[in-house]
């Protein structure tokens, strides 16, 4: 979770879990974070905005995080939140990352440097040192860069990167790995009336998930073309701007979606595959500061050690 302009802060998966049972809107409940990072170079000039985790299997303790300073680029955090690597590239807003069968882990950010065609920028995350390499950088469309997320890679190391820039063009780059070259070829798929930020994919359905932030939550359906808003703000539980998203799968189908509710520093929660809401959370003073401004969320439901 983002400690607005300074830091992201991170909470375990067994609060978001516990705000299942409570009813929908306010009170929200508060909760309190057990971790934060360090600041971003850049402070208070709303920089921090976006994380994505990477889970070492087989030791969960040495985990990783990155996390975006879209005035300055990517940092790679532990679980400490101490930082351990750091990345030129002004202009990374929202990022992503995906782990190939053979251990490489790719790392994908939305990259605005240019204003008027939104681009995808790669780098390689060595995971024993928590170093970012940039590899390329691929534009994909008119617009401004600013949401991004991928689907798993399969067997053949093919993956789809999805963009949602702020004109509300919806991008997917299909891409595979050859080696150490990546080929990719962009589509439209789908358009939204206004600016869009956090998405995310679930594989396990075909399923992509896109925040408007004026109008709410739209589902994607990637197989037969379906677009369908499945949570609107107005509502009592989001509040614009929509920003982050994130999962925690459960089986086949199951488990949790949840969105960053940015007009009131909140996060709800929403069942999957029906998109009931459970109910809402923020993160309020404890061992560390609340968090304001909510933007890019990360979620993994497994042990970290």
């Amino acid at each position: 979770m983002l400690k607005p302009f300074h830091s992201f802060s991170l909470i375990s998966l067994g609060i978001v879990a516990a705000c299942a049972t409570i009813p929908n809107g306010d009170p929200a409940v508060t909760v309190t974070a057990s971790a934060e990072t360090v600041p971003v170079g850049t402070v208070n000039e709303d920089a921090a905005d976006d994380p994505a985790i990477w889970r070492n299997a087989d030791d969960p303790s040495r985990s990783l995080i990155v996390g975006t300073d879209k005035k300055a680029g990517l940092h790679v955090y532990n679980l400490k939140g101490e930082q351990l690597s750091f990345m030129e590239g002004a202009g990374l807003n929202n990022v992503d990352l995906v782990e190939f069968a053979d251990g490489r882990v790719l790392v994908a950010a939305s990259d605005r440097k240019n204003l008027e065609v939104a681009a995808i920028q790669f780098a390689m995350l060595d995971t024993a040192t928590g170093a970012l390499k940039a590899t390329d950088r691929i534009p994909v469309g008119a617009g401004e860069g600013y949401g991004i997320c991928m689907s798993k890679p399969n067997e053949e190391d093919f993956l789809r990167v999805f963009s949602a820039p702020k004109n509300g063009v919806i991008y997917m780059t299909s891409m595979s790995l050859e080696g150490e070259q990546f080929f990719g070829e962009t589509s439209e798929i789908a358009r939204v009336s206004s600016q869009p930020e956090g998405c995310v994919y679930d594989d396990r359905t075909g399923t992509l998930y896109v925040g408007e932030e004026a109008a709410g939550i739209w589902a994607i359906d990637m197989e037969g073309g379906e677009q369908t808003l499945v949570a609107e703000t107005g509502t009592g539980l989001l509040v614009p701007d929509v920003e982050g998203l994130a999962l925690a799968p459960e089986g086949s189908a199951g488990g949790y979606l949840v969105a960053s509710s940015q007009g009131d520093n909140a996060f709800v929660v929403y069942q999957l595959p029906s998109m009931i809401p459970m109910g809402r959370f923020r993160i309020g003073d404890g061992a560390f500061g609340s968090v304001e401004e909510t933007d890019g969320i990360e979620l993994d439901p497994r042990s970290f050690g």
